[in-house]
Parts: structure tokens; sequence; C-alpha cells
């Protein structure tokens, strides 16, 4: 290592704060980083000048692969032009009113109106403020909790954090609060009771929803939020008929359904958002990662006509929301979105998903059916995982001391491929970028192929 090497590192150790990041381990140096120096298509290189296939699109968000210029040149133009002006009361700017748009058309129907931010975190505080805003409008002032679902993701704020279902995000911050309630996570295969089907473990996240109204009262219940596919938790597509079943007991209730689209949104499970996927008519959805493809910070909250008439009456009769962010509609960002859903249409990437996600999955099932250390297979679109199990059949998992995770993905990494060890259970997932191509996937299922066997060796043995 270079003189110049090691004193970046030990600048990186002394004052960056990284999140998710063992804080001793990094500031001692016995967590190894990475310095990343440069990325092109499906691939980036670290300090050392070695190339890894992301099979992760950094965090489930470089959507259309790294390295294109049209992004780079429309933020640039945009910035020569207006770098900046905020969007309160009443001002914008060419690009956030084409953006807006252009999002409407992405959405399913009966979706009005965009407010932006600039991550799924504040996007979904803005949903919870949105929600008890328009109860509040309503007169209904007790009507403020929030259900999520165990094993759930919604971001790292207050009450972003109380949403998602991880223990890990609640240890140590006085979390959850008080108005958020968790409810069933909709994984049959490690959630379902002992002899259970797909089609009765429906039934049974349905009654355990409606247990959970009944026991806090559905006239103090606001609104129910979901990753139409589990992101973080464990990349966990529902069973058929849970998200029309669901809606039901919502509608059944008057609570308002939050679709939490920021790593499902704009193509990756091979249709415009999870919403169309899976049939769902959300009041409000949230959107971020792939709305830039990461390359300019920009989330987005979508707001329904059912809920946009409710705050349009709320203005006439209170005033102006007070809510908002300094960035909210930034133009460099909206730019870089803009096009990022170019590129997303002229390359008819949402269907790549679907293609190359379904060869995805379907390799993924030729190599890991069968194998000894793999318990389950799962793909939607463009997010797969393996869960690793002592007892496949037994559905029972090993050791959480024997990181069997991360120690495949490990593996995976010193052979050049990029998996997440997700971060609940030992899971290998992968989000790869919509760009990524059938000889790609060949690629990084014989290089993960080849960790898994290594860590079964060690493991089994």
């Amino acid at each position: 290592m270079t003189q110049q090497l090691e004193q970046q590192f030990s600048e990186d150790r002394a004052h960056f704060m990284h999140p998710s990041t063992h804080a001793h381990d990094h500031a001692s140096g016995a967590l190894p980083g990475k310095i990343i120096r440069g990325a092109k298509g499906i691939r980036i290189e670290d300090h050392e000048g070695k190339s890894y296939i992301d099979a992760f699109a950094g965090l489930y968000c470089v959507n259309i692969g790294y390295g294109r210029t049209e992004v780079a040149d429309a933020i640039y133009e945009q910035a020569k032009k207006l770098a900046y002006y905020h969007t309160y009361v009443g001002h914008s700017t060419d690009t956030i009113i084409q953006l807006s748009s252009r999002i409407i058309d992405w959405s399913p129907a009966g979706m009005k109106k965009v407010y932006y931010g600039m991550s799924g975190s504040d996007a979904n505080e803005t949903q919870i403020k949105i929600v008890w805003y328009y109860n509040n409008v309503l007169g209904r002032p007790n009507k403020k909790k929030i259900i999520s679902r165990e094993r759930g993701y919604h971001g790292s704020g207050i009450v972003t954090g109380s949403l998602t279902g991880l223990p890990s995000f609640h240890q140590h911050f006085d979390l959850p609060i008080d108005r958020v309630k968790h409810t069933v996570c909709p994984h049959w295969y490690r959630q379902a009771p002992a002899g259970m089907n797909e089609t009765q473990f429906v039934a049974y996240c349905v009654e355990e929803l409606e247990k959970l109204i009944a026991r806090e009262g559905a006239d103090t219940i606001a609104a129910f939020i979901g990753e139409p596919v589990m992101g973080t938790g464990g990349i966990i597509a529902p069973p058929e008929g849970y998200w029309a079943a669901i809606q039901q007991v919502l509608k059944k209730h008057d609570i308002l359904l939050i679709s939490d689209e920021v790593v499902c949104g704009f193509g990756r499970l091979g249709s415009k958002m999870g919403a169309q996927h899976y049939g769902m008519q959300p009041d409000l959805i949230t959107v971020a990662k792939g709305l830039t493809s990461a390359y300019a910070p920009l989330s987005g909250v979508i707001v329904g006509e059912r809920v946009w008439d409710v705050i349009e009456k709320g203005s006439q009769e209170h005033g102006a929301m007070g809510h908002g962010w300094t960035y909210s509609g930034h133009p460099i960002c909206a730019a870089a979105a803009i096009a990022n859903l170019n590129i997303l249409e002229r390359e008819n990437l949402t269907q790549n998903a679907a293609d190359v996600g379904a060869y995805l999955g379907a390799q993924l099932h030729a190599a890991f059916d069968q194998h000894p250390l793999v318990g389950e297979v799962r793909q939607t679109g463009m997010l797969a995982a393996l869960e690793f199990m002592a007892d496949k059949a037994g559905r029972k998992p090993f050791d959480a001391a024997l990181k069997v995770g991360p120690k495949v993905s490990a593996a995976a990494l010193r052979r050049g491929v990029i998996a997440r060890a997700m971060p609940h259970g030992d899971i290998l997932g992968f989000a790869p970028p919509l760009v990524t191509t059938r000889a790609d996937v060949d690629e990084i299922v014989g290089i993960v192929r080849e960790a898994v066997d290594e860590v079964a060796t060690q493991t089994i043995a």
C-alpha cells in the first residue's frame, strides 16, 4: 500500500462516521475498508484496481448501471442553468414540473401529486405526517396508529425507524414509538405454522391483522405501510393473494395503504411499480432509489386523489401545511431523474428486469434447490435471495454465531461478486442493475456457487 493510500485510510478512520458500520472496528482498523475509485456498467473498481460485479446495485439503487454520461451531462447542464431554488410558496422549475408529470405516468391509476425529499427515510416521515394531518382535517384525532410488518424496512428516522420491523433499528434508540404496531411478516417458509400451505398462510396473515385491529381499535388506526416485496428484511415476496386479501381488510376498516416502493419502484420487479405487479391500489406511494438510479439523492411521496382532496380541503380551513424540506424538488436531482427515466424507457429496462430476472431465478433454482446449505431460493423481477438453513426440510436455521450468510458473501466478494449478507438471518441477497444480461447472470451464479460450496465444506464437514 502506498503512503498516500495509507494516509487516506487513516483519515477515513479518523474523521468519517460510516452508516451501519461497527464503530470501534472501523476506527481501530480491525475492519478493512475499501475506497471505490470508479464504476462502469454493473462493475465497480476499488483502490487496488480490483473489479467486482455489483450484484446488489449499490443498495438496490443503481438501476441503469454505472457510468451513464447522459445523466452526468443532464446534471451538468442543469447546474449551469439553475443549480438551486426552493419550491416553497408555489415556486417551481422547468425540471420539477416535467418530472412530476413523468412520475404520475409511471404510477398506478388514481395518483395525483408528488412531494419531494432526498431519501426514502425522509419520504416515509412525510408519509406519516400526511396521514396524521389527513385524519386531523377529517376530525379524527385518535386515528393515528400505523401498522407495519415484522421484518419490513422503511427507514432510519424516529418514526421510520419505528416502522422498520427489524430489532437492530430499535435497540438503544428507544424505538419503536407507541403509535407504530407490527403485524406478521408474510414469509411462508419461515413464518407459517407447521403444516400450513400458502393459501392457509394468507388467511393466517389476515387473521393476525384483524386481531391487531380489534385489539387496538379500528378508530385508532390510520394506515398500513408495506413494501410490495420486502427488501432489507430478506428479499421476501408475499404469497399469492396476499395483497388482495390485506386490502380488503384495510378498506373494511377505513385504513389508508402506503406502498413503500423505494426498492420496488421504477422497473425492479419487471413492472413500472410494485403496486401494478400485485394489483395494489395504494392511497400513497413512497419512491426513491430507482428514481434517479442513485446518480443524485431524490425521493418522492406520490399522493392519491383521496388523500389530496383532504389536503386541499385542509388548506382552505387551516392555511398552508407546515411541512417542508430545504431541498424539496431540487432541480439538479430532478434533471438526473428525468435523464434516468429516459434511459429506463428508451432501453425498455423494465422488460429486461422481467426477462433477465426470471432467468436469474431459474439459474439460482438450478444451482441451489438441491444444495445442502440452501433452504429456499427466492426471486421476483431483479430481486433474489438464497436463505441458508441447517435443516431445510425442518426449516431449522444455523446458529447465528456461525455467520453462514456473511461467510458466503465474503467468499463471493473474494471471487469478484458483491452479493449482500442480509442483516437479519443467513440470507444472501441479489438486486443487480436492471441492465444486467443473461451472460452476467451466468457469471454471478457460477461464482456464487463456488462461494456457497466453499462455506458448505467448512460448515457441514
